[in-house]
């Protein structure tokens, strides 16, 4: 047995054993994770510290990237639904916080008092940025989600690369290429060490520095978004996703009502991605659009792939090794190359590897679903069988 396969083995015996797991044992080892992660900013372990830049502003990135990976692992792991271009939705949310509150944007609204006030002017674009890019799934959903396969794959891609080119066409609105300045951002805990809060680009020393407090708000969010995932997977809405990824013709016949289910996935899809994009415009203070090319558009894909499709724990790990592999190899030079600089080719190759040997990914949806089948055979067998003829 090769050493990939013996590694391969290990893994899958990892997986029986967390799938093998109650409800309540992985809620108390998710707690216990959930903490050393909060605090890994805070007490960073030197053989997992990026040397070439913040750790709590890498751990601030991922929690960008997760949150857009938990979106989109709606649309493709869930309704089954290939979206090439859902960065669209991420500068869509974007640009929703920085029209708004920028200096340098004709649609300011930013005022001395009001929800439009500066403290307040980042958490009130929030919900408008979510609101906002849910429409736009919602107008860009009703014409096309009849298409299949290959096709919606295209005319997602289109609507990426529209997107970007809008944003940088229209320079009386967005501002062009030069994009958007002084974006909007939290006012928390402002004192004299920190005038404009723990959250601007000026808190920068220290381990708890403006990445990590970003980082911990980028936390609470998943956590919101995940149990509301959950619910939906768990409910009427989330079986029918399922249906209609296996088998969308089938899914028909039985009742399902497969383009309303497939919307309803596009939708809360882009409100999520609008969420993150919100979370940029914020941490970073300034949106322009080469941020939303298409190159960051098939990352996000390569989080989703790479976690394992459907499996919303999965795909975090995916943003994850995406974000974090770069910026642990940024700085490191082998044969005068700057590893960070090859972080396409290291994905390229990880995926070739995990199509070959692990092409469901790292965490499989289906694992669980083997799991909860498993645990039904069990207690079948566990009944007693009544032998007494009927009356």
């Amino acid at each position: 047995m090769s050493t990939v396969e013996k590694a391969g083995a290990v893994w899958a015996r990892v997986m029986d054993w967390w799938d093998g797991l109650t409800r309540a044992q992985k809620w108390v080892f998710g707690i216990i994770l959930f903490a050393g992660i909060a605090l890994s900013p805070l007490f960073t372990p030197g053989f997992i510290d990026t040397p070439g830049i913040s750790f709590g502003g890498t751990m601030a990135q991922f929690a960008m990237v997760a949150i857009i990976a938990i979106g989109l692992n709606v649309v493709v792991g869930q309704a089954g639904l290939l979206d090439l271009g859902y960065v669209g939705f991420y500068a869509v949310g974007a640009y929703t916080v920085a029209l708004l509150t920028s200096p340098e944007s004709p649609w300011n609204k930013l005022g001395p008092t009001g929800f439009f006030s500066t403290p307040w002017a980042w958490l009130s674009c929030v919900p408008l940025a979510m609101a906002v890019t849910a429409l736009s799934g919602l107008i860009l959903g009703t014409p096309t989600l009849r298409l299949r396969g290959d096709y919606l794959a295209i005319v997602t891609l289109g609507f990426g690369e529209i997107i970007r080119l809008l944003a940088d066409n229209l320079a009386d609105i967005t501002n062009g290429p030069r994009g958007l300045n002084e974006v909007a951002f939290p006012h928390f805990l402002e004192s004299d060490q920190h005038p404009e809060g723990v959250f601007s680009v000026s808190n920068s020393g220290g381990d708890a520095n403006y990445g990590t407090w970003w980082f911990w708000l980028g936390l609470i969010l998943i956590v919101g978004i995940l149990l509301l995932v959950g619910n939906l997977e768990r409910s009427r809405v989330g079986r029918a996703w399922i249906a209609v990824r296996e088998d969308e013709d089938a899914a028909e016949v039985m009742g399902v009502n497969a383009f309303k289910f497939k919307l309803w996935a596009f939708t809360i899809g882009a409100a999520i991605g609008g969420l993150s994009g919100a979370l940029y415009a914020g941490q970073v203070q300034y949106v322009a659009p080469p941020t939303f090319n298409i190159i960051n558009s098939m990352l996000f894909l390569c989080a989703v792939v790479l976690g394992g499709q459907g499996n919303k724990l999965g795909v975090i790990l995916g943003a994850f090794i995406i974000v974090y592999l770069p910026n642990r190899l940024l700085g490191v030079h082998f044969l005068g190359i700057d590893m960070g600089n090859l972080k396409y080719l290291f994905f390229g190759l990880a995926l070739v590897v995990l199509m070959i040997f692990r092409p469901q990914g790292l965490f499989p949806a289906r694992q669980h679903l083997l799991t909860y089948a498993r645990a039904a055979r069990k207690l079948l067998r566990a009944q007693p069988t009544d032998t007494e003829p009927a009356k």
